[in-house]
């Protein structure tokens, strides 16, 4: 079924999560192009000294992209939000997400992103706040508490939906594991239970047969998918046919895997202009290659271009070479030897104990 957030249906029910650095709008249009049925901005800061820079007039450019524009508003005091909320409006965004999952060191230390969880009085008026700013949806954006013994996502979750969010998204750790172990869906299970909005899952959602055991055992709305398609924006086509069908898709080929990282470059190139978009390419070539047993020859050779030319055509290179070895084969990590990604560890619950296949598919 199709989740929707205020009038938007998003179809399928798999959205790319905001990451810092990452889901800019070249990145956005890719994932939404490679089926994505939403795809959220980067945190834009609610600070107004700030939305004039370079940095965030790209963050806040949404010229051209598919509706619904989800942007998400990062910041702690509940006015500036409000304001912050009203700005990204009136430049065309559709939904307003708010952060409170980022656990990143510089954004908690400024108690924003997942350190306002700690202050529930304070997410509170920050809702309220920005819910009655605007008149398109409200989102937010959590984590399952600040630390093991703090887990208090349940109790957030209540208070959003008493303040109008229209739909809460929920990352399977504590701000004190950031990325580190394993999710854990039992928090979000228990809020899916409680709640009436839409609830999206999201971490460590990074194949179609971890989609679906992930959906089944949290039975969330939809799935948020982040880190595992910085180099594989196919993730989502590959996780919404398995869910359609109970079938996995072919991996890309070689052919396809090329044109769509030039592609890729290209947009970046004239987004960012020449030196800027040369340079923020870098790391997504080396999401493109890195679990490919080649990459760190593939990521010396391509970083050492400075031009726009130079990046394309080293690229290409990387590419005909390959074809040229092995035919138009699958890129895929079947391929690959240590491959790492795709192992599916299995799920954990709250005590990080593994959730056997069969005990999901009874919940």
């Amino acid at each position: 079924m199709p989740l929707h957030i205020g009038p938007y249906q998003i179809a399928p029910r798999l959205g790319l999560a905001p990451m810092a650095g990452v889901t800019d709008k070249p990145f956005r249009l890719l994932c939404k192009r490679m089926g994505a049925g939403m795809a959220t901005t980067e945190m834009t800061t609610s600070d107004p000294s700030l939305w004039h820079t370079r940095k965030s007039r790209k963050r806040m450019d949404h010229a051209g992209e598919p509706e619904p524009i989800s942007v998400q508003i990062a910041g702690t005091i509940p006015s500036r939000l409000a304001e912050a909320a009203r700005y990204n409006v009136a430049l065309g965004a559709d939904i307003i997400d708010i952060n409170m999952g980022c656990p990143a060191k510089k954004v908690c230390k400024a108690w924003a992103g997942s350190a306002l969880m700690q202050n529930e009085p304070l997410v509170e008026d920050i809702l309220k706040a920005v819910v009655a700013a605007v008149d398109v949806p409200v989102t937010l954006k959590i984590r399952t508490g600040w630390a093991a013994d703090q887990r208090n996502a349940p109790t957030i979750a209540r208070i959003a939906e008493q303040t109008g969010i229209r739909a809460l998204a929920i990352h399977g750790r504590t701000r004190d594991q950031k990325y580190a172990g394993q999710a854990e869906y039992d928090t979000i299970a228990r809020i899916k239970q409680d709640l009436s909005i839409p609830i999206w899952a999201n971490g460590d959602v990074d194949s179609p047969e971890r989609a679906r055991a992930v959906l089944d055992h949290t039975q969330a709305d939809g799935l948020l998918i982040g880190r595992a398609a910085q180099g594989r924006p196919w993730i989502f086509r590959e996780i919404s046919h398995f869910l359609e069908t109970g079938r996995k898709l072919p991996e890309p080929n070689l052919d396809e895997v090329r044109d769509i990282l030039i592609g890729h470059l290209e947009a970046l190139h004239a987004f960012y202009g020449e030196e800027a978009g040369v340079r923020i390419a870098r790391k997504h070539l080396g999401w493109y290659a890195k679990d490919r047993p080649e990459n760190a020859r593939f990521r010396a050779l391509v970083n050492r271009a400075e031009s726009a030319r130079e990046q394309l055509d080293l690229t290409s290179c990387y590419f005909a070479n390959l074809i040229n070895r092995f035919g138009i084969q699958s890129f895929g990590k079947s391929q690959m030897p240590n491959e790492s990604r795709g192992s599916n560890p299995p799920l954990r619950d709250q005590k990080g104990q593994s959730i056997s296949q069969n005990s999901i598919t009874e919940i």
